[in-house]
């Protein structure tokens, strides 16, 4: 049997904002160098702290922002590809002046892509515009996509929206104002899956909701992938949510990403200290389990993406790091069963 082939795969992506500092300007480095690939009908879900990348990650993929660096691969084109070249410990490789060796690079038109990969936003309050209806605001794709023959094809593909998410029609006049936040993100979804696209980025989508409505729309986007066979990233920093709905999960710091597993996997058997330390703050239901549980806290604050340690970026806060953690970068490396972890200790 073959192997099933990629939906998306990204490589060695970078995402640097140039900052003033005073009469220079230097690179924050939102993602560096972060690699991985989502399967049709997967989820990989992405994880860490406030500020570590995520849905920087997410909107470079979609190229909401340019990406500084790297390649992306949709379903076998190549959307964006830099040119850098790499060597087998992951380096880019430069020529004589120092300057990275540059071949072929694409930046491909992304209109044609935006039916096929779309975004559900973080914040269901910003993302909806307030001065349009519903109606308009789920039918904006169908109209920039021209995916109707006419007003009344147009309204009804609007309305079989809404009840896919579970919105009654009489809300299709109505201005987000009017709607809770588990409403709004429902609007958002449906405006997502108008153009019936094969890949959502899910930037942290129940973050802002209450914890009863978080399970309605969790167990909406698992009725959805199911019926409709769509691959998401699943961003967000809540681990118990993550491996839920996640087939595979990437935990990243700093730009970074340290470790990559299947869920079960990766929270039966995490290795990466980083990935410990997340999973020991996770609340555990039980009294008398949590109660032999120990909390691996973590010293010291995360470093300035401006000023970023050398090697390891996670050394200045590892009780395992070595001269080696400070001398050079662990590249990710298979530790069976497709387990990739980025440390030289553990």
């Amino acid at each position: 049997m073959a192997e099933e082939k990629n939906l998306v795969e990204v490589s060695h992506l970078k995402q640097y904002f140039p900052v003033s500092q005073g009469f220079h300007k230097v690179p924050l480095k939102a993602v560096d160098d972060v690699s991985f690939t989502i399967r049709p009908g997967e989820t990989l879900g992405l994880v860490g702290e406030s500020g570590c990348g995520k849905t920087t990650v997410g909107r470079s993929l979609l190229r909401l922002y340019e990406p500084t660096a790297g390649r992306i691969v949709f379903d076998g084109d190549v959307l964006f590809d830099s040119g850098e070249q790499y060597d087998a410990n992951g380096e880019v490789i430069r020529d004589e002046n120092g300057k990275p060796v540059i071949k072929n690079p694409v930046k491909k038109k992304m209109l044609p892509y935006r039916k096929k990969m779309q975004m559900v936003f973080q914040d269901p309050y910003s993302s909806l515009d307030p001065r349009m209806t519903v109606e308009d605001i789920i039918g904006e794709p169908l109209d920039t996509h021209h995916l109707y023959k006419n007003k009344k094809e147009r309204r009804e593909k609007i309305l079989a929206l809404m009840d896919t998410v579970g919105l009654n029609a009489e809300h299709a006049m109505r201005y987000a104002h009017e709607f809770s936040g588990g409403q709004r993100q429902r609007i958002g979804i449906a405006r997502a899956l108008a153009v019936n696209p094969q890949f959502i980025v899910c930037d942290e989508p129940v973050s802002a909701l209450d914890v009863s409505i978080q399970a309605q729309v969790i167990n909406m986007f698992e009725e959805l992938q199911e019926k409709l066979g769509l691959a998401y990233l699943f961003i967000a920093h809540d681990l118990l949510v993550v491996h839920h709905i996640s087939d595979r999960i990437a935990v990243m710091y700093l730009g970074h990403i340290m470790e990559i597993a299947d869920a079960d996997e990766l929270n039966d058997n995490p290795i990466h200290p980083y990935t410990l330390s997340l999973l020991s703050a996770v609340p555990i239901p039980d009294p008398e389990t949590a109660r032999h549980s120990h909390r691996i806290v973590l010293e010291g604050d995360v470093p300035s993406p401006l000023k970023m340690p050398t090697g390891c970026p996670f050394r200045t806060r590892c009780r395992y790091a070595t001269e080696q953690c400070a001398a050079q970068r662990p590249i990710l490396t298979d530790r069976g069963n497709g387990h990739m972890v980025a440390c030289f200790n553990k």
